[in-house]
């Protein structure tokens, strides 16, 4: 018997000896230390893999049919949003339509990345950077692609992939790679679970983005006074910039002051130097040239200008930014200036990149509350909806690295469900 067949049939391979401090009622095997009760396969023994349809619009004939690309397979979704057509023979309707349940996996890009088609529209193809996945077997779909975020997420795959200009995973080196085999009973129990926390995961990203378009609304009214808080009322002043706000313009500093080991004080240059509305540190510098404190706004002034950010620490105000000290309330700023970001598209200027310069900045316009005690207000409501956000998301990010801790647990055997005594016998028998 070969070498993969004992091991399918789980028996440990030939040539692979059984390790000390592996457990009792465990083995090692190609795929790591597992149960005894589980085998060994690969992924071309347990799937049919086809390669997507090749798009070459000189010799594509026949009639147009909507396809799917690499970018429309996300981890655990479809995205529809590019959908585009291609035209197809017969033969190729055959051979590459999908059908519900196929799992979808990206041969190149973010390689792994897998979604399975549930069939959202009826009818639906895909191209060549992208492998269906069809079970030849019992082996679950969802536990191959939890499989594949498993992998990804540790560097797995990588010893799979072909590295030239662009890293992919092609068929043949798809097809031998191992994978462990539980039982089908447990098959079932471990993506039972999976799904469950994945229903939980989709739920609040479904909660945040209600919450997100909810908070939009909002300064969309209270900020241009469409709607007023109770017991405020009276007129508002549109205001120059410059007469709410002590503006400082970056400047860069010398370049050999820079490094990357945290001597001196935080480089902000631009929007590459911004993350979730946050400056982030990739370069310090030990001769500030302009400097702002921590929790001061940061306003980007070229490609693109008008990104909002708050400082994480006192920080140096490169050549792409400008830093703002607020002569009003500052949350009420900060959300004025998000919410007018749009408005600096009239204003900006460049012809090779957007850029303002230090007197558009100085004239932006922004719609005041004469009442200080109203622009407190406002900011107080709208930084209420970013707490309630903030800790969703913070919920959120708890939830995925729970699902990661499970995968990394159940997938590979180290914990184990329970499993009725009724329910073994049942899928024993086949009854």
């Amino acid at each position: 018997m070969s070498e993969g067949r004992a091991a399918r049939d789980g028996r440990a391979p030939e040539g692979v000896e059984s390790t000390p401090n592996v457990p009792a009622g465990y083995r090692h095997t190609e795929v790591g230390v597992i149960p005894e009760d589980w085998g060994v396969s690969t992924v071309g023994s347990e799937f049919k893999i086809q390669l997507g349809k090749m798009l070459d619009a000189a010799k594509n004939t026949g009639i147009s049919k909507p396809y799917l690309g690499n970018r429309s397979v996300q981890w655990g979704r479809i995205d529809l949003a590019e959908l585009n057509t291609v035209p197809m023979r017969a033969a190729d309707l055959h051979r590459f339509v999908l059908r519900p349940g196929d799992l979808l996996v990206c041969e190149g890009g973010e390689v792994g990345r897998a979604a399975i088609w549930d069939e959202p529209i009826r009818e639906c193809y895909y191209q060549k950077a992208l492998h269906r996945l069809r079970p030849a077997g019992v082996y679950d779909a969802y536990l191959m692609m939890s499989l594949l975020q498993l992998w990804a997420s540790t560097g797995y795959l990588k010893n799979y992939v072909t590295q030239t200009s662009i890293a992919h995973l092609s068929k043949e080196k798809l097809e031998v790679v191992p994978l462990p085999v539980p039982t089908a009973v447990e098959q079932r129990a471990i993506v039972a679970v999976l799904r469950d926390v994945d229903e939980l995961i989709r739920a609040l990203e479904a909660l945040i983005d209600k919450k997100r378009a909810i908070k939009q609304a909002a300064m969309q009214q209270l900020l241009t006074g469409r709607t007023r808080l109770q017991g405020f009322g009276g007129d508002r002043e549109t205001r120059r910039l410059a007469e709410i706000a002590v503006v400082t313009m970056g400047q860069s500093p010398p370049s050999r002051s820079y490094n990357t080991t945290g001597e001196g004080i935080p480089l902000v240059q631009g929007m590459a130097d911004i993350s979730g509305r946050v400056t982030v540190s990739r370069n310090w510098t030990t001769l500030p040239s302009k400097q702002c404190a921590a929790g001061a706004i940061v306003l980007t002034v070229r490609a693109p200008v008008g990104s909002v950010a708050r400082a994480h620490q006192d920080i140096c105000l490169g050549r792409g930014v400008c830093g703002l000290r607020p002569l009003i309330d500052g949350q009420f700023l900060y959300f004025a200036l998000i919410h007018s970001e749009s408005g600096w598209d009239d204003l900006q200027q460049g012809s090779t990149f957007s850029a303002a310069n230090s007197d558009q900045v100085a004239s932006f316009p922004i719609a005041v509350p004469n009442r200080p005690d109203e622009q407190r207000a406002i900011a107080a409501v709208l930084s209420d909806m970013d707490d309630e956000v903030a800790a969703l998301e913070r919920r959120l990010d708890k939830t995925r690295a729970i699902k990661q801790g499970m995968m990394e647990q159940l997938l590979t055997g180290s914990i184990r469900l329970p499993i009725p005594d009724q329910v073994k016998e049942v899928d024993t028998h086949g009854t």
